[in-house]
């Protein structure tokens, strides 16, 4: 399918389908990747709830089907991530970053983190639920306190670095220091993997050692839910980061052009505020009054 040289750069811009107009001009393209995304995330919980069904306490589905849908909608999620992301940070590389739009494209991302805010407030209701009623059958791994164990520490303490680093990378590039920016901008990136490969030799534990798993109980169900869901927010955060970071080696950000930085450190700072609650009240507050 060809399309005309005036559609394709309407505006002064270049789009990559499905994306032809800016609205409002200027100020982020539209993309029905986000929506693609949207829908394979929503089915991912849809096939973690149908493996729970299809277990044979239940027996309600057969127990192919959730493994199934939680497949398909991975990698719907990871296409439309994809698309969202090339659109949006890889199309234009070569062009450099753009000139700091300031109010508006920063409250994009604020409402973005009230619907991310919404997803976790959801998951955290579920949980005071079942601790206030069906609080019972607890696994061994938290009757003993053990859920709460030093690699939790440790890795609480390298996300919260993280979100120093990521500060005080963002303030070098405002002070056109380029060189320290890029260096404290790789030091948060390895910390989030660092603190990603602490997540899953923690999952590693959970599962092979102790024997606790998503169907082992209402907790565990939280647990995994909670956290895994917090794992994906650190990992896509990784990613960003990531491109941020490629893209600083080309110079391709300054004191006026630091759109994507400013964008991407809220979402980080977010995800590290969400951790602390989540180990204040998933892990902490799991051994309390049991």
């Amino acid at each position: 399918m060809s399309v005309d040289h005036d559609d394709e750069h309407h505006g002064g811009h270049e789009h990559h389908l499905p994306a032809v107009d800016d609205w409002p001009h200027g100020f982020g393209e539209a993309s029905w990747w986000p929506f693609i995304a949207a829908i394979g995330a929503g089915g991912i919980y849809l096939g973690a709830a149908l493996f729970i069904m299809g277990q044979p306490d239940y027996g309600i589905v057969g127990p192919s089907v959730g493994p199934a849908v939680f497949v398909v909608s991975t990698l719907g999620f990871l296409t439309g991530l994809y698309g969202w992301l090339y659109h949006a940070f890889i199309v234009n590389f070569w062009e450099g970053e753009a000139e700091d739009h300031g109010f508006p494209l920063k409250f994009t991302m604020l409402l973005f983190l009230v619907t991310e805010v919404a997803t976790f407030g959801a998951g955290f209701v579920y949980y005071f639920f079942i601790r206030a009623g069906a609080w019972e059958n607890l696994p061994e791994l938290v009757t003993s306190g053990n859920v709460l164990g030093s690699l939790v520490i440790v890795n609480t303490l390298i996300l919260i670095a993280s979100s120093f680093t990521m500060h005080f990378a963002h303030h070098a590039l405002l002070e056109d220091n380029h060189s320290r920016f890029r260096t404290l901008l790789g030091v948060t990136l390895l910390l989030g993997l660092i603190f990603l490969g602490g997540q899953v030799y923690e999952y590693y534990e959970f599962i092979l050692h102790e024997g606790f798993t998503l169907t082992e109980g209402a907790y565990g169900s939280a647990f995994y839910g909670l956290t895994g869901l917090h794992g994906l927010h650190v990992s896509l955060g990784a990613v960003m980061l990531a491109i941020l970071f490629v893209r600083a080696l080309f110079g391709q950000y300054s004191s006026e052009k630091h759109t994507s930085v400013s964008t991407v450190s809220m979402y980080w700072h977010f995800v590290d505020v969400v951790w602390i609650f989540l180990v204040v009240v998933l892990y902490a507050g799991a051994i309390i009054n049991i």
